[in-house]
């Protein structure tokens, strides 16, 4: 029955099981005969026990002896005294034993298969062992594999210290020029950071003032200094946009910005915000009853009230932010240029064409039409307006927080600038095979009124990866990010949208390229302003070497002097990560290799090291290439000759809020992510991190133009300044102030961060671009940052990492040393941030209170407050 017995050929009947034939066997002559009547084995045997039950072969014949024994033993006495007539012995019964303790047994066939599998696994694991360690032999011999494997090690940038006084809260605000940051710091001029030194017990926080009042705001005054006029929330213009408040000063010990500069874009750095000054006027801090949110109500509120002082609360249930903007545009129409009339589409005639013609429209449909009307009151403008276009998907998670952003947007560029900016929503519909909007304008209506907030319904419109994929057919894909990313999709084609989007409201000269998890704590119309007017201010020389690196004061020095050393490394070269070796003869050639100079770099001398610099339109190599290029502009003199004057006044085709970098030589992933070009050729190129942007029509149209006759494209974040490259447009990065969570050495970390060639960004494969963008999570601007969430939400009063919260902010912890985040003293109060860009944000999810059955409070606003 062993393995060998095994025969799988054998018949069905012969593989049955062998079970041994019941035998009766006689009784012995000298047992006493039982008379009829008497008792047998089964009348004594319990009913329990069965011999049916029983499978065992060697049972048989002790049943039989026991049960004769007992039989006679029991019957003897009844045999003396009764003769009944003599009848044949019925023949001994079984013995029935105990069931087993198992009920069932596995087939002999099933035992065989399980050791046979069982032994093949064990000689196959020994093969695979035998054949492992011959390769392994076989590769340490040929020196394949290193003989002293040690563990990975952590980058640099996670053994520095964690930074804690960014969570200071409003009782320790302190004036500016008191503040002593406690990051970065010079040893031997500031020596160590000792720690705050306000007696939080003993003081209370300062009072809020409304920034529309602070000296340096951003923000148009009047009718009689900017000619704009006042935009309220209702029809009636009853409700006002309350302002938003801010304190004098820092939180003691609050850290400097390590990249960029307050003082450069004129913003205000010597203020802060908490987060009911920040969102209190749109909602935060009062009930849902009163037009709030249901938000809060935790954490430390001291002081919270007097957002609510000027101006009461506002229900925005009631708002609906298309017709706010539409009348607040009205209001002001004469500050800007007029509105150009559609012309009329050539698919077919729609009968009510003309008859509502919008007056403001009508006005400058032509000079022959001007002419004829009669001149108005107010004299048309010239000034150009804005589109802010936020990008969403219909099934985005909306959340309370979300909605106190985009109120935020709304009311502080549209309706705080009279009209120059409107804000839109751009939104994806991801499946537009379930859901047909393009065949039905009642199904496009649906799904925005299903998914997007009703307050935001009327500012959405819709697009889809079908749509783009009809407009701009022929494209060829490289699926440089795979099967699921293809280049019409959102991921590599999202500039698709804002192309099209641009080619259907031509009432915009620009577009600011928004995202919906960017937050910036102070208030958005002083950001946007300033960047755009310190971008129209940059001169063209050396412009785009400026932009491909981070300028960090506490290295560079003052803008100037970073300006004359990019003009110097430039012209001459600098020893970086990428040439250190080309003095060696032997390894000057596998650097050249590795950087692999392309177009656009400039490299035209036997010194590699020296750069061409950019000077009006860096075209494709292929004239085959070039694509309505005669009105591109053309530089008025010679680089040399140029003293920073060109491009001095004129507006930047695109503003970036990061480097735009060479990705020629990078390990970027998405460096070769274009196509369409002659020959598969790459062009010159360049790349921004982070798509957030000012684009001008005039460069939309180019990239909506070149994609649809040219075919060309490149991934979203390279395309924009790509084509700018191309024709000579004005493009510039504008360095915002950027915070680190850790206490980085300032030198090392500029050393990493403009790693590239000649002290750039990009340009080489030692670029932080590719490989080294880890070292980027620590701040609080960068695609996959973590300390920018982390920062959001503890100043929201969200615990994180379990630091922070309600607890943090209302009790001082005496055992607190202040060394590390955890051990802080707290009790400071909320937080208080300076203005700065975070990004991401991420589904910020704070607690609601609902008062669910009671009739909702109208809250009226008193103009004249």
């Amino acid at each position: 029955m062993g393995l060998t017995a095994w025969n799988p050929f054998r018949a069905r009947k012969a593989r049955g099981p062998r079970l041994p034939l019941y035998r009766g066997v006689p009784s012995s002559r000298r047992r006493t005969r039982r008379p009829p009547g008497s008792p047998t084995k089964e009348r004594y045997s319990d009913s329990d026990y069965s011999s049916e039950d029983s499978d065992d072969d060697d049972t048989t014949d002790m049943s039989d002896s026991e049960g004769s024994r007992r039989t006679s033993s029991s019957a003897s006495s009844a045999a003396a005294l009764i003769h009944p007539p003599r009848r044949p012995a019925a023949p001994p019964a079984r013995r029935r034993l105990p069931v087993r303790p198992y009920g069932y047994r596995l087939p002999h066939k099933i035992m065989r298969c399980l050791c046979f599998g069982m032994i093949s696994t064990l000689i196959i694991f020994i093969l695979v062992l035998i054949r492992a360690s011959h390769l392994e032999n076989k590769r340490l011999a040929e020196g394949k594999v290193p003989m002293d494997k040690k563990p990975v090690v952590p980058p640099p940038w996670e053994q520095f210290e964690f930074l804690t006084r960014y969570y200071g809260g409003v009782k320790s605000v302190v004036p500016l020029a008191q503040n002593g940051p406690q990051y970065p710091r010079l040893e031997d001029i500031d020596g160590p950071y000792n720690g705050t030194q306000v007696d939080i017990e003993k003081k209370t926080a300062p009072p809020s003032k409304a920034f529309a009042e602070y000296p340096g705001a951003g923000l148009p005054r009047s009718a009689e200094d900017d000619g704009i006029h006042e935009c309220f929330l209702d029809a009636q213009n009853t409700v006002r946009v309350p302002s938003i408040r801010y304190l004098e000063g820092r939180p003691d010990g609050f850290p400097d910005n390590v990249l960029g500069s307050y003082e450069l874009l004129s913003l205000p750095e010597d203020i802060c915000f908490d987060r009911f000054g920040r969102y209190g006027p749109y909602g935060y801090g009062y009930s849902v009853r009163a037009g709030g949110l249901g938000l809060g109500n935790h954490g430390d509120k001291a002081g919270a009230e007097a957002v609510w002082e000027t101006t009461k609360q506002v229900d925005w249930r009631t708002v609906d932010w298309a017709d706010a903007q539409r009348r607040c545009y009205q209001t002001n129409a004469g500050r800007y240029k007029p509105l150009e009339v559609r012309e009329p589409s050539p698919r077919g005639f729609y009968i009510g064409d003309g008859l509502e013609t919008s007056k403001l429209a009508t006005r400058s449909a032509s000079p022959e039409q001007t002419a004829q009307e009669p001149a108005s009151d107010t004299p048309q403008g010239a000034m150009p307006r804005t589109a802010v276009v936020l990008r969403c998907w219909d099934e985005f998670p909306w959340n309370e927080e979300d909605i106190l952003n985009l109120r935020a947007l709304i009311s502080e560029l549209s309706l705080a600038s009279g009209g120059r900016y409107d804000v839109h929503l751009l939104v994806q519909v991801r499946n537009d095979g379930r859901n047909p909007i393009w065949a039905d304008d009642d199904e496009y209506r649906r799904r925005i009124n299903d998914t997007v907030p009703r307050e935001f319904q009327g500012i959405a419109t819709l697009w889809s990866e079908t749509q783009m994929l009809a407009v701009y057919q022929g494209v060829r894909d490289l699926w440089t990010s795979g099967p699921d990313l293809p280049v019409h999709g959102s991921y590599r084609g999202l500039q698709m949208a804002m192309q099209l989007f641009a080619s259907q409201h031509p009432e915009y000269e620009y577009f600011w390229q928004w995202e919906m998890d960017i937050r910036y704590t102070g208030h958005y119309h002083d950001l946007l302003s300033k960047l755009e007017n310190w971008a129209r201010e940059q001169p063209r020389k050396g412009l785009w070497e400026r932009n491909a690196r981070f300028y960090m004061p506490h290295v560079h020095g003052s803008w100037e002097d970073f300006k004359q050393m990019v003009r110097v490394q430039t012209e001459q070269g600098a020893v970086t990560a990428d040439n250190i070796w080309e003095k060696v003869p032997d390894k000057a050639a596998a650097a050249a290799k590795l950087r692999r100079p392309g177009p656009g770099s400039g490299s035209t001398t036997a010194n590699n090291n020296i750069e061409k610099p950019i000077w009006g339109p860096e075209r494709p190599q292929n004239e085959t290439d070039w694509f309505e290029h005669t009105s591109d502009p053309t530089p008025p003199t010679t680089y040399d000759r140029d003293r920073y004057t060109w491009g001095v006044g004129e507006e930047a085709d695109l503003v970036t809020l990061s480097p735009i970098f060479d990705p020629e030589g990078t390990t970027w992933k998405l460096a070769d992510d274009i196509t369409g070009y002659y020959d598969d050729a790459k062009p010159p190129r360049r790349a921004h991190i982070i798509t957030a942007s000012r684009l001008s029509r005039r460069l939309l149209v180019a990239m909506h133009r070149e994609t649809a006759f040219k075919k060309h494209h490149a991934f979203s974040e390279m395309w924009p300044a790509t084509v700018a490259l191309h024709h000579g447009y004005k493009a510039v990065f504008a360095p915002h102030p950027v915070f680190v969570d850790r206490a980085w050495p300032v030198d090392y970390m500029a050393r990493v961060l403009n790693a590239g060639r000649n002290g750039a960004s990009g340009g080489a494969r030692s670029s932080v671009y590719g490989d080294r963008e880890h070292n980027m999570r620590g701040l609080t601007w960068f695609y996959n940052a973590g300390f920018s969430g982390n920062l959001y939400r503890r100043w929201m009063g969200l615990r994180v990492n379990n630091d922070g919260g309600e607890e943090f902010e209302t009790v001082v912890d005496p055992a607190g040393d202040g060394r590390t985040v955890g051990t802080m003293k707290g009790g400071e109060g909320r937080m208080c941030l300076p203005p700065m860009l975070l990004h991401p944000i991420k589904e910020v999810k704070l607690p609601v209170e609902r008062e669910e059955g009671r009739p909702p409070v109208v809250v009226e606003s008193d103009p004249a407050a």
